[in-house]
């Protein structure tokens, strides 16, 4: 990988930059790993190890751990818009823990991703369905979220018109629509218990009798509709919309499925529609597929994509260094779809251990990678890091799952009474509806923040919460974060709650520093535990003076 990247340097008449030190290498893939700044004994423990082999060492140690798991959720939240509630009625929580789960296991890419395309079933039974229920009710939105996602190519244009910056069709659109056209995501007559009517709707209206003045509890209502989704497959025709204007198909007409290029695998040919539509997408074969996954984390660990956009590959964007993201994918391939396996070759390497180039993607030059860029932290690596200084246990509370939430959701429509549903919804409101909670959250706060990973909050968090602040996205859009600098951050970081935290007695860089007696020392540990580096002589008197003019109560 290294002599692939320097050989195009040599080709620009370019230098690779130097190697950062080993304090800047510490707070680097902390940060990129574990998403947070190291604790004060991590960065002492680092710095002053002579192993040689101390970075190969960390990385590992660092990919092993829940920290490694806690970040990489953020990241893939971000890319697969991750809500708790993406519909009234939804619940998500089990999806969002299996894409937790997901990434503890390191399950294979490949499988990671067809699971989650072929799902069948109610979300606590089968988490990975929660994937398609995201676009619940928009069919044509979730081929286009999916294929930028996973392939890195944009074709929601060409669902009303051919793409005017491309090369795909209305057409082909639709053509590859069609292998999901049959998905529903709701129980539909026939099903246990959907007879005459929805079964939900049926208890619902049954307790408006029973219950005092016509008000039924939210518990109640929500645990009966979260019921009523229900992923299947079903023998359904696309057909091209009414007002298709182009000369090879009539408006209306059935569309037969069709991949954008390559094909369906053979093994895959006689499943149903939506199998082979996965099939295809994940296949080894679907050089688009790990090419896309490849862009995806270079840029998460190097700051900007071989191709830029990273969801947008094309003839007007074209890889900077091919050979590059060739040999990665293979190698990804070859480990079968490991992606741990991927992010070590890249955190192993000379180039991603250089120092870092201070460059921007709008100045129109091309950056050929002599080190990684400059980054601001992300929303959710400022609070983890904030956190680390203030909290001893910041992972005291994860969010729940499938088995934990099942007992208290699951309903048979076939055979559930009215008492029995009251029952069971009762217990419901006591443990995992948003008033029980928030109340189980909030026994983890302190100045009103829960003092939790970000990775275990709800998600989005409110648009005035730290981490909205600091550019955490709405969810809404796929990448949709931001690391814009504001006014609002400025005052979040001199005043804000989180800070006060920090700064208190009994957080835990107040508690290690008040501990130490010598002056030089306490500054050492403020500069380990802040910055991961040692203090230079100017800081050094400078902190010196400032802690001078501190209590030591």
């Amino acid at each position: 990988l290294d002599n692939l990247i320097e050989n195009k340097l040599t080709e620009q008449s370019l230098s690779p930059n130097q190697y950062v030190e080993d304090d800047v290498f510490l707070r680097r893939i902390y940060l990129d790993v574990a998403g947070r700044i190291p604790t004060l004994p991590e960065a002492m423990a680092f710095l002053n190890s002579k192993d040689p082999d101390k970075r190969i060492e960390l990385i590992d140690k660092l990919l092993g751990s829940p920290d490694y798991v806690s970040h990489s959720y953020n990241f893939w939240a971000d890319t697969l818009r991750l809500r708790e509630r993406p519909q009234p009625n939804l619940v998500a929580d089990p999806f969002l823990a299996y894409v937790k789960d997901a990434i503890r296991t390191n399950l294979p890419y490949d499988e990671w991703v067809f699971e989650m395309l072929t799902a069948d079933g109610k979300v606590w039974d089968n988490p990975a369905t929660g994937y398609q229920l995201r676009d619940d009710g928009m069919p044509l939105p979730y081929i286009d979220n999916t294929v930028r996602i996973f392939l890195g190519t944009q074709i929601g244009c060409a669902q009303c018109h051919d793409h005017p910056f491309d090369e795909w069709t209305q057409y082909q659109f639709y053509q590859l629509a069609a292998f999901t056209a049959g998905t529903r995501t709701r129980i539909k007559r026939g099903d246990p218990g959907f007879t005459k009517s929805n079964p939900a709707n049926a208890l619902i209206n049954e307790a408006k009798k029973q219950y005092d003045k016509g008000k039924v509890p939210g518990a109640f209502q929500r645990m009966l509709r979260a019921n009523t989704y229900c992923v299947s497959e079903v023998k359904a025709n696309m057909r091209l919309p009414h007002d298709y204007a182009y000369d090879d198909a009539k408006p209306k007409s059935v569309v037969q499925p069709a991949v954008l290029w390559g094909e369906v695998p053979t093994q895959a040919k006689k499943a149903s529609k939506r199998h082979q539509f996965a099939a295809w997408l994940t296949s080894p074969d679907n050089e688009q597929f790990r090419h896309m996954i490849v862009n995806r984390l270079w840029k998460r660990f190097m700051g900007v994509g071989l191709v830029e956009p990273i969801d947008d590959f094309r003839y007007e964007h074209p890889c900077v260094n091919k050979p590059a993201m060739e040999y990665l994918g293979k190698e990804l391939v070859r480990s079968g779809f490991n992606l741990k396996d991927l992010i070590r070759i890249i955190l192993y390497s000379q180039t991603y251990q250089r120092a870092a180039s201070d460059y921007d993607l709008t100045s129109g030059q091309t950056y050929y990678f002599p080190g990684p860029v400059v980054r601001r932290m992300t929303a959710e690596q400022v609070w983890d890091s904030m956190l680390t200084l203030a909290v001893r246990n910041p992972m005291q509370f994860q969010r729940p799952g499938a088995k934990e939430m099942k007992p208290y959701l699951d309903v048979d429509f076939a055979y559930v009474t009215f008492e029995e549903a009251k029952t069971q919804s009762e217990e419901f409101a006591k443990t995992y509806f948003m008033n029980a909670y928030n109340k189980s959250i909030n026994k983890h706060s302190y100045l009103g923040n829960v003092l939790c990973r970000a990775s275990e909050l709800p998600t989005p968090q409110r648009a005035d919460h730290f981490l909205r602040q600091f550019g955490q996205s709405d969810r809404e859009a796929i990448d949709g974060s931001a690391t814009d600098a504001t006014v609002p951050q400025i005052l979040a970081m001199f005043n804000g709650p989180i800070t006060h935290v920090m700064l208190e007695p009994g957080s835990a860089i107040v508690d290690e520093v008040l501990a130490i007696k010598d002056t030089r020392d306490r500054v050492e540990a403020i500069f380990l535990s802040v910055l991961s580096r040692p203090p230079s002589g100017k800081d050094r008197v400078q902190a010196a003076k400032e802690l001078s003019r501190t209590p030591n109560d």
